[in-house]
């Protein structure tokens, strides 16, 4: 006779505080008579049921010293906080039922094509916890190098939306924005938002944080508010303000989202395909009918040229239409950073200085958060261009965005000032010239190192755009930590990689690194 876990011997659940992240893990000691009986061995998948029958499938590793005995298993936090644990509860192990989704992924691995269902089947596996971090992996590198066609992708966007939880307004036009990224500094969604929603419209702004770049612009307003709100909290935002702005993890808004997000940000991977499918489902999710979705073009940019900007472009309004999604796509300049800071905390005092007309803000954050406000007013208010524009720079010039900014980061939780980093290590150029290339993958690999985005302070500061005259010892960049060791780290990468920033030396014409 088969026996079932509440007939096995229990064992005690011990909290042992290793983070893992997201991924829930187990440790058992190697003598367990679990291990034995059950042959479990390292990496396994394993379901937990607890003694309120709650159920968990984590990832095994198998200790051999004593840090535990013989009726223990040990538990990360993860998974201790997701079962709601307390110290020598009983927990019974077992196996859980293959995981049939699997096969789709290793179709797709060898090139074939996914339908619906087979998409919805891989989805629901992931949101319920039945794939560990390697089997992520190998779906989210089976749909990279463009191998996801526009009809997977709208497949994988429906399956996105339908796992988690969606809002319906009960509203004709309730507006949204995307930028696709790989432009350190471009933060212009909490002025745009704060711009559209001073005119009168909706926008349930859900945004992601970072996955390959030094911030994204939840981790940037966790500097400025509160931004991990319940649904319910959003609603009634929104209800308030007209918009928010707000971390959409928190709200189970196409949760498997986030789940491939976690992973992506290890494999340093952002596919095409999955950029889309990403994007438009946390729109359809937060209920959104018209969506501008902003792609720069830039030779170290994301999108390095016009022909993948176009591709990019026209894969957005296929799927976007194939959804019943009403989008529009802006091009642009790519070539540069977009204001000073690169990092949560720097960013934050950029867009501050915007919103508050102050004369030291940057004045091409400012430019493209107008421009980017005025596309979505003509848009939605079928308005020209120009008229879009002019209300956009109107709005944010009266003080009537700053005011709504401040009544939305009151609304979710209060304005508080972004933190500063005590380190901090100048870039001075060493001869007069023109700035004549900045490498935009470079900075955001120097942030990063810096501790951005974990580190809110941590950043780069840009003293320079494309086309200044420097002088010999004038600063070209400040490198931003919290602390002395990744100060260290970003400053040792720095001077391996001095071409971030190049000076044309006036005299002679000549390139050289700074």
């Amino acid at each position: 006779m088969m026996l079932t876990p509440e007939r096995m011997a229990p064992l005690k659940a011990r909290r042992l505080g290793i983070d893992t992240h997201h991924e829930p893990t187990l440790y058992l000691p190697a003598h367990s008579h679990v291990c034995r009986s059950e042959g479990f061995e390292s990496l396994s998948r394993v379901l937990i049921t607890t003694h309120q029958s709650l159920h968990l499938i984590a990832s095994l590793n198998i200790v051999t010293g004593e840090l535990l005995a013989d009726d223990e298993v040990g538990f990360s936090d993860s998974a201790w906080q997701r079962l709601q644990l307390n110290p020598e509860d009983p927990v019974w192990l077992s196996h859980p039922k293959p995981v049939q989704s699997l096969s789709h992924v290793r179709a797709k691995v060898y090139g074939h094509e996914l339908d619906d269902l087979q998409f919805q089947s891989i989805i629901n596996d992931i949101v319920d916890g039945r794939y560990a971090d390697v089997h992520l992996a190998a779906f989210i590198t089976a749909c990279g190098d463009d191998s996801l066609n526009d009809r997977e992708i709208t497949s994988l966007t429906q399956a996105m939306v339908k796992s988690g939880s969606t809002i319906d307004w009960q509203l004709p036009l309730v507006v949204d924005k995307h930028c696709v990224g790989g432009l350190p500094g471009n933060r212009t969604t909490p002025i745009v938002v704060s711009i559209l929603t001073a005119c009168g419209l909706t926008v349930p702004k859900t945004s992601s944080r970072a996955i390959t770049s030094p911030a994204g612009t939840a981790d940037t307003m966790e500097t400025l508010t509160e931004v991990s709100l319940s649904l319910e909290q959003m609603r009634q935002v929104v209800s308030t303000e007209g918009g928010c702005l707000a971390w959409g993890g928190a709200m189970r808004l196409s949760p498997a989202d986030d789940l491939l997000i976690q992973v992506e940000r290890a494999l340093d991977i952002d596919s095409e395909g999955q950029l889309i499918a990403s994007v438009l489902s946390k729109k359809i999710a937060a209920g959104a009918t018209h969506v501008l979705i902003d792609i720069p073009v830039g030779p170290t940019a994301k999108v390095r040229s016009q022909q993948a900007a176009d591709r990019l472009a026209d894969s957005f309004r296929v799927v976007a239409d194939n959804l019943g999604l009403k989008l529009q796509i802006l091009l642009t300049d790519g070539s540069q950073p977009v204001g000073r800071g690169i990092g949560p905390a720097l960013e934050a005092h950029d867009l501050l200085a915007v919103l508050q007309n102050l004369p030291t803000a940057p004045q091409d954050l400012r430019q493209r958060a107008e421009q980017v406000a005025g596309a979505m007013l003509a848009m939605v208010r079928e308005i020209s261009v120009e008229e879009g524009q002019a209300l956009a720079e109107e709005t944010l010039r009266s003080g009537a965005a700053w005011a709504k900014f401040r009544a939305i980061c009151e609304a979710q939780g209060g304005l508080r000032h972004p933190p500063v980093a005590p380190y901090r290590y100048a870039l001075v150029a060493e001869h007069k010239g023109q700035v004549s290339g900045i490498d935009n993958r470079i900075l955001a690999k120097i942030a990063k190192l810096a501790g951005a985005p974990a580190d809110s302070a941590a950043g780069v500061e840009i003293y320079v755009k494309l086309g200044d005259e420097v002088e010999c010892q004038d600063i070209l960049l400040m490198i931003h930590a919290e602390n002395a060791g990744e100060l260290n780290y970003a400053v040792e990468y720095l001077n391996d990689h001095t071409q971030v920033i190049e000076l044309n030396s006036a005299p002679q014409g000549e390139q050289v690194t700074a």
